[in-house]
Parts: C-alpha cells; structure tokens; sequence
C-alpha cells in the first residue's frame, strides 16, 4: 500500500499498525511478534478474549500495510502462585489448600487435566480454537523448566542492584524489606516463596534464601528453580520472546512504565504499547475474573452473535464501556449497520469498516435481513417461542423472498431473539388496563380498521393511528403511542405500530385490539 494510501487509514488497528511500522523500520526488524498474556488462576475471562481479539486486529491491520511476517503469541504465566481462589471456583476449600502454590503444579480436581493451570489454559485455547486465531500458546512453566529464559535470567542477576533501584521506590516500606526480583520454588513444599535472597554467585547463577523450614538453601536461578517477579518477568519476556507489540488495561499503565526501565537494564527491548480501558459490570464496577462479575462469552452467544460480540469489543478500545446483557441487542444492529453499508464504500472505507476488521478481510456475502431491536420487538408483540411463526411475520415485514442461506442465518437470529425476550423482556412486561377514555378511542379504532380495505399497507395503519392521537392528544401525542405499547405489550414503547399491524394483518390485528379492552 502506498503512503498516500496508508495515511487515509483511521481506523485504530491500523492506526497501531502504523506506529508498528515506523519502529520496525527504523529497527531494519524482518518480523513481528505480537504477545498477549493470560494468568490462569481462573477460567478464562473475557477481557482475555477482548486483548486477544483486539491484538488480532492490529495483527492483520499490519499485513495490510507491510509485508513483514508477524505472530501472535498467547503467553500463559501458568508459573504463577495461586494468591487467593477465585469466587466462582466450584471446589473452593480444596483449592484454597494451595495458595502460593504454582498454577501449574496445583492438581485439577475434575481429574480430566494434569493440573489446574492445564485445564484453565485449555480452556483459553479451545475458545481460542473456536474463534479461528492463528497464534502459538507458549506456557511460563515450559519455558522456565527448559532453560529457555535460562540466558535473560542471568540478565537480570547481573543487573540485580540496579532492578532494585528501580522497583523498591515503588513498594511500601514492609514488602521492599523481603522484595527480589527472584522469587525461588521450595525445595520443601515446592511453593512460590516472597523471600529475601542473598547473591553467591552471579557467574554461575546461584543465590540463597531461608526456606520454610529456616534453612539456608543454595538453589541455581536457571532451570525452573526460581521465576522472576512479575514485572520483571514481563520486562524479561520483551527481550526473550522478541516482542514487538503488547497492549494492556488502563489499570497496568504504571506496571508497564516501571517494566519499561527494567527492560532497559535487560537487553532493551520494549514492545510498542497500547493501553486500553476497563470493562465495566452492570453496577458500574471493573469486571474481575476473581470475581465473576460482568458478562461471560458463553452468556454473550447465548443471545448475540460472535460478530456482535467482536464488534462490542472493537468499538472504542480507549473508553470504559458497561459491558451487560442489554448491550447485546445494541452490538447485534450495529454489527449489521456496518454490514450494509461496507457494501457500498469505497476501497479505503472499507478498510476503516469495523466490520472489515471482525472479519479479517474475509466478508461473507450475506448477513440477517432485520435489524435484531425490530426482530425483538415483534417477537415481543406476537408473545411466542415459535421459530416458524416469528419467520412466517418477518417474511411479510420484509417483502421479498429468502434464499436458503439468508433463511438460515435468520432462523439462528431468531432463536437469539427468543431466547432474549425469555429471559429479559417477558419477565419485566406488565401490561395494564386501559382506561374508559382509551378503551373508547380503542373501540374507535377497532371500527376504522374493520371499515377500511383488507389490502392495507403500514402506512395505511400508522394514519389511522395517527388520526386519534391528533383527536385526544393535540398537544401530547407521544402519551397516546405510549398508553398503546402499554396496553398492548406491556411496555412503555416498540415497533412502529403501523408496520406491526401490517405485519399482523388485518384479522389478527383486530383481535389483539380486542383483547386488550375485554
């Protein structure tokens, strides 16, 4: 791509692409190593899944604009010490018994894994796998144990004193007291231990430290023996793995600025950043995987696409955004919004297309033919779970034949909308009693739409409407719509009513005015 081009790209990924591409450039770099990290003391977040998707995105952002070759690695810290277990953890007392324990070597109580960590990090992966990324999973364990780090760990030993100068100002006065880069693995319990550490040899790797037991122990920095704390073990990872691009949450922006130093006493090496903001539940508080608050994947497609579900996620990475069940019929129409109308930009729109950017560049041909709030609405009015019926009304709203491979793709919306008006429209919907002044303007309007022709179009009936709101409520006529949606569904609005009466049909519209004052 030209520069006249590139420089017409807006859209964030490309954006971050563009920052890329100017630090590999001047770095004469052949490659790209994209990282995203996981910490697998509970099953996989999605807040996981969003860094992962995002970092994807700039992924293929920066194929379009460079031929450099690039990676995506998913980095587990399956070494770390489980510090507390996590609120929606099934078998809390058995886990508990293993705090400080590394993730890895704590057993999987379902016996299906060979440990916690391999269970949570499969776990990571198949949702991974489903979603089609292309990455290589890299566990901290594997990597420790066979000396791949063996080298920077020396690193960090040779700059030991000049670690601690950086990192001590940061801590309270009791941790900088027992802090070490160096946290060793007991060679008594096998637990990740915070103590202090004396240096023998930085030639041959070698520190000692009091273990639990209050023996001075003699243990090498290398071979699985210790791990790094982890903002040293970031640090480290930059130069090790030879990452050229990492985002991260608002909250480590400190974390990442205190890794950056460290790095520099390393090899150097700092990936080019990106922090974005915070997922937020339904009470406006950040969503935790400790917790379990906020929104699963799996409670996500239970109502809502995947697509709606990765354009929620690529909208404004930089703004803290509520991420709950009403967001979903939202991201369901805005995920089609952009649908519809990339068909009809030009060549540099469609690469700034959120749409463009869920899809890597692969568009499907055809996506649902009805905004999912509208499908919502008359599954609402017509108060039933029948996927035939509600596909039957939604022919009729649409005018036009189906071909076999929309008609899917529309029974699959469908079964998202029921499932979503189950859960959280029908048990909220009260409708009320009319009264004696809306029972007579209905009964009026019963009578006008059995005087007029069976061949009746939406607006034909939005008139009819219209014409009695104007006649009672010349100065509200707002209060008339809503005392309708009320009577009629329960609800204080919904779809425009002429269109759901032509929907309806003339009889079956009748019979709901008529219900709704007998």
């Amino acid at each position: 791509m030209d520069n006249k081009n590139l420089s017409k790209l807006t859209a964030w990924p490309f954006i971050e692409a563009k920052r890329i591409l100017k630090k590999l450039n001047k770095e004469s770099k052949s490659f790209l190593n994209l990282e995203t990290g996981y910490g697998p003391s509970g099953v996989p977040h999605i807040g996981t899944f969003a860094e992962v998707l995002r970092t994807n995105m700039v992924k293929n952002a920066f194929s379009q604009i460079s031929q450099i070759a690039t990676k995506l690695i998913t980095f587990s810290d399956d070494l770390d010490a489980l510090k507390k277990v996590p609120e929606d953890y099934s078998h809390p007392e058995k886990l508990k018994a293993y705090i400080n324990y590394p993730l890895s070597s704590i057993p999987d109580f379902t016996g299906k894994f060979a440990s916690y960590a391999d269970k949570n990090n499969y776990l990571l992966k198949n949702f991974l796998d489903e979603y089609g990324f292309d990455y290589q999973f890299i566990s901290s364990t594997q990597q420790y144990k066979k000396g791949t780090f063996d080298k920077f760990l020396m690193r960090v030993l040779e700059n030991y004193e000049q670690i601690n100068e950086v990192v001590l100002p940061t801590l309270r006065k009791e941790r900088r007291e027992s802090y070490s880069p160096f946290l060793p693995i007991s060679n008594v319990s096998g637990k990740v231990l915070q103590v202090p550490i004396k240096i023998i040899s930085k030639e041959q790797g070698i520190i000692a430290y009091r273990n639990e037991k209050n023996v001075m122990v003699e243990t090498l920095i290398t071979k699985g023996c210790c791990k790094l704390q982890w903002k040293v073990d970031w640090a480290m990872r930059w130069s090790a793995l030879d990452i050229g691009y990492e985002m991260n949450g608002k909250d480590l922006i400190p974390s990442f600025e205190l890794s950056k130093q460290i790095a520099k006493l390393i090899y150097g090496k700092v990936p080019v950043n990106m922090s974005y903001e915070l997922f937020l539940d339904d009470k406006g508080e950040k969503i935790s995987k400790s917790k379990g608050n906020g929104l699963s994947i799996e409670e996500w497609i239970r109502y809502g696409t995947r697509d709606s579900l990765s354009i929620f996620m690529y909208q404004n990475p930089k703004r803290a955004k509520r991420l709950y069940f009403d967001c979903i019929p939202r991201s369901m129409d805005e995920y089609k919004k952009y649908f519809d109308s990339i068909k009809l930009e030009s060549s540099n729109k469609v690469l700034d297309n959120p749409v463009w950017h869920v899809h890597e560049g692969m568009l499907p041909e055809k996506s649902y033919p009805i905004d999912f709030t509208n499908l919502l609405n008359l599954v609402t009015a017509l108060n039933t779970n029948d996927v035939e019926t509600i596909l039957s009304f939604v022919k009729l709203y649409i005018k036009k034949d189906l071909d076999i491979e929309i008609e899917n793709k529309l029974l699959e919306i469908i079964k998202l909308a029921i499932y979503y008006f189950e859960d959280f429209i029908l048990p909220n919907l009260k409708k009320r009693k009319p009264n004696e002044i809306e029972k007579q303007l209905i009964s009026n309007l019963i009578i006008n739409i059995k005087k007029s022709p069976n061949n009746m179009q939406a607006e034909d009936y939005q008139k009819i409407i219209y014409k009695f709101g104007k006649e009672f409520y010349p100065d509200d006529l707002r209060s008339w719509f809503v005392s309708l949606y009320q009577i009629l569904f329960g609800s204080k609005n919904g779809p425009r009513l002429g269109s759901l009466f032509f929907i309806f049909g003339k009889e079956r519209t009748i019979r709901l005015l008529e219900d709704s004052i007998s």
